[in-house]
């Protein structure tokens, strides 16, 4: 009986286990850009009606569920009808995270939301555990959807005198959706292919709608929950205070800075009027927090814009949202560990409560592994294409923060550059410490005991 037990004991212990939250969120969203990947190889994808291949459908199909916005072909000009739909749709399921989509159906059929689909929900979301997450849920698929309508209804009724009903729709459709979920595809190539917002850096409707959408996407749907809730700054967690004033600070001090750099500069803001530049610097301080869109020409940038810009786009938006990058309550804390460990303290706090120190920890492993990433990802870019290290660090951050913005480098990439950055585009928005929690956690031995420990000389 001994040995039965045994023998049952080794097998389940060999036992595949079942799968995590976290690497069920990374499969899946694999397995959703292969299926777009696969769509988009079809002759009916492409306005020419020959499939454009696999690699750049791969690369588009990352770019769009990882909400990035880096496109190999200007996107009106390749993709048909069928083909932009498949993008949107693609931008739509990436942005609010596949649980999201999953979820309609889920509430639609009134189905019991089990306790494996709430853990799921609660990872997708960045929350720290599922106390209300069905009806976070709930708010995210609502509110979404009424601010994109509300997005699309004001771009439509802009574009439609102009260029039409039926054209307006579609463009009032695709850019709100685009700019909420911080994804930077524009459909405007009929234009000027390849201009993105630039037709437009005159129009304040056009940039404050876009810019606006793009900020409420940004801002995480957990902070959603409590101002909806709790509608008083002073009654807002530590959390939700942090996002708000990191993000305000950076969108205003990133204009002024970005105006200061491009204020005479002859291919950016130099020709501008007052309130054109003021214009322009706001947008692109805004689109530089992962959402892609370009109203000036960034390949003219100086070389002091390019530089700021790649800071603007590693801190990213907030956790939990659609936007990209370090977020930013990391960088907060990043920068109040800096500040205490200067005044010579040990305990990093905030507004009256201190940070524990595995989250201080946490922001510094992101920050350390998307920096380090960054600049190997530059380095070989620019090894591997004929591009400059500033504009391949500018691609790479690009990716990796999944921004979407290009000094114009994307169109010179090399085929292992292409792979690289499809590589950064989705480490980028599954999270890299979601991948380095789910898919790189060894053994846990080490864990049980600890090292005697020794001095060394730091500074």
């Amino acid at each position: 009986m001994a040995k039965g037990n045994a023998l049952f004991d080794f097998f389940a212990a060999k036992r595949r286990k079942s799968l995590s939250p976290t690497r069920i969120i990374a499969l899946t969203f694999a397995a959703i850009i292969l299926l777009g990947a696969l769509l988009l190889t079809l002759p009916a994808a492409s306005r020419s009606g020959v499939s454009c291949g696999f690699r750049p459908a791969l690369f588009t199909a990352t770019s769009a569920t990882c909400v990035t916005g880096l496109v190999l072909y200007d996107t009106w000009s390749q993709w048909s009808g069928f083909g932009q739909i498949v993008i949107l749709s693609l931008i739509e399921i990436g942005g609010l995270g596949f649980m999201s989509a999953a979820s309609v159906f889920v509430f639609f059929l009134r189905k019991k939301v089990g306790l494996k689909q709430r853990l799921i929900m609660a990872q997708a979301l960045s929350l720290n555990d599922m106390d209300g997450v069905v009806r976070l849920q709930k708010l995210v698929l609502t509110g979404s959807l009424a601010v994109e309508a509300i997005g699309a209804l004001i771009l439509t009724l802009r574009f439609w005198p102009e260029f039409g009903f039926r054209r307006a729709l579609r463009w009032g459709v695709f850019h709100s959706v685009s700019a909420f979920c911080n994804a930077g595809f524009d459909i405007l190539g009929c234009l000027n292919p390849g201009a993105s917002l630039i037709e437009f850096n005159s129009d304040p409707i056009v940039l404050l709608t876009l810019g606006a959408l793009v900020v409420i996407g940004g801002l995480g749907f957990f902070v959603w929950e409590e101002i909806a809730s709790r509608r008083h700054f002073k009654a807002f967690s530590v959390y939700t205070k942090l996002v708000l004033i990191s993000t305000g600070v950076l969108l205003l001090g990133g204009t002024v800075i970005l105006c200061i750099l491009e204020w005479n500069n002859p291919a950016t803001l130099g020709p501008m009027n007052l309130f054109d530049k003021l214009l322009n610097g706001l947008f692109q301080s805004i689109t530089l927090r992962t959402a892609g869109f370009a109203a000036i020409d960034q390949a003219a940038l100086t070389e002091g814009s390019k530089g700021f810009s790649m800071l603007l786009m590693l801190i990213g938006g907030s956790s939990g949202s659609t936007a990209g990058g370090l977020k930013t309550v990391s960088m907060v804390v990043l920068v109040l560990f800096v500040m205490t460990r200067a005044r010579g303290r040990e305990t990093v706090s905030v507004f009256k409560r201190s940070i524990p120190n595995d989250k201080v920890m946490d922001a510094m492993t992101i920050a350390t592994i998307m920096i380090g990433l960054a600049l190997f990802g530059g380095v070989f870019i620019s090894a591997t294409s004929p591009i400059g290290f500033t504009d391949a660090l500018f691609e790479a951050i690009s990716a990796l923060a999944t921004v979407g913005i290009t000094a114009g480098a994307t169109g010179s990439l090399s085929i292992p550059a292409q792979i690289l950055i499809i590589i950064y585009m989705y480490f980028g928005r599954v999270g890299v410490l979601t991948i380095s929690l789910g898919f790189l956690m060894g053994n846990k031995a080490e864990d049980r005991y600890h090292y005697a420990q020794t001095n060394l000389l730091i500074g």
